[in-house]
């Protein structure tokens, strides 16, 4: 079933949740283990990350250095089946830009639609760490933008091959991402907001937010959504913090706030125990009040760790 009837079937507050692959060589159970607690509040939806490559130097007999490309947490499109197939709930898979020419997003695609996934989240992605920017694959999309073209053409039966005859169109439902804060690259919001509508306009049909703190950016942002002609629906993206390493890693590294109240009660924190349960504690305040809002869906980033979710799914649900 796909995202937006989810949504537009509901008469509440839907809960969902993002899960990251386990590392390489980790086993399926760790994402089953992530899972299984949070399986009563319901979640008619669970998004996989993708992760792309690593570029790492290895040292080589007479001293030479060999670069190495690695992927640490592969397997974003078997553990998707495994969902589908263990819990009967719908799997939605990250596709990104980054590492992917055209022809190989359409082949990842093709394979996600034999096994029936019918949600796609479409992502620019982040560039690799040795990138100063993101540099896209030659022959591979730019743009989250371009990603939700090629999605719409294959939904229409247009492959690349203009020569197939006869071709199956496919059923994907695309999300993408929106950025309460704006997108760090953006010049200011409304450029952010400009460019979302054209993903909107281009096939998008619902939104996920990156993770904030501050609801009234949160209902900022949806207003200016709203204001520029986009009308489907804005999911907000929940992030429980859980230790004290977080309060700057955070920020840093998604480029965003922590409002002003979060941090005083955080330095307050002598522990990571104590700032699992401020962060807990935090997180419930911020879904509340988005459940009194009318929210369709509250999606919980559980970066591996499903107990924090728990904790705030148990009194939120």
């Amino acid at each position: 079933m796909k995202v937006i009837d989810h949504i537009n079937n509901a008469d509440k507050t839907l809960f969902s949740m993002e899960i990251l692959p386990p590392l390489k060589g980790g086993s399926i159970n760790s994402i089953y283990n992530l899972i299984d607690p949070l399986m009563e509040f319901n979640p008619p939806f669970i998004d996989v990350t993708y992760h792309r490559e690593e570029y790492v130097y290895k040292k080589r007999e007479g001293g030479y250095l060999e670069k190495i490309s690695i992927r640490k947490r592969p397997g974003t499109v078997g553990i998707c089946a495994a969902i589908n197939n263990k819990y009967k709930t719908d799997a939605v898979p990250h596709i990104i830009c980054g590492g992917f020419t055209r022809e190989e997003t359409e082949n990842a695609l093709i394979e996600l639609h034999y096994l029936g996934i019918d949600n796609v989240l479409l992502l620019r992605g982040d560039p690799i760490k040795t990138e100063p920017n993101f540099m896209p694959e030659p022959g591979g999309n730019n743009y989250a933008l371009d990603l939700v073209k090629q999605v719409v053409d294959m939904n229409k039966g247009k492959f690349l091959d203009e020569d197939l005859k006869e071709s199956e169109p496919s059923n994907f439902c695309i999300g993408v991402a929106g950025y309460p804060e704006k997108h760090f690259e953006a010049p200011n919001m409304s450029i952010d907001i400009k460019f979302l509508k054209q993903k909107i306009e281009a096939g998008a049909e619902y939104i996920v937010t990156q993770m904030f703190f501050d609801n009234a950016k949160y209902f900022a942002f949806v207003k200016s959504c709203r204001d520029s002609g986009i009308d489907i629906p804005i999911i907000p993206g929940l992030k429980p913090i859980t230790t004290l390493k977080q309060i700057t890693l955070l920020p840093k590294t998604f480029h965003i706030d922590l409002p002003e109240d979060l941090m005083k009660s955080l330095e307050k924190c002598k522990s990571n125990a104590d700032a699992k349960e401020a962060g807990i504690e935090w997180s419930i305040q911020q879904s509340k009040e988005l459940m009194d809002a009318r929210v369709p869906c509250l999606h919980y980033y559980t970066m591996s760790n499903s107990e924090s979710v728990r904790k705030i799914a148990e009194t939120v649900f």
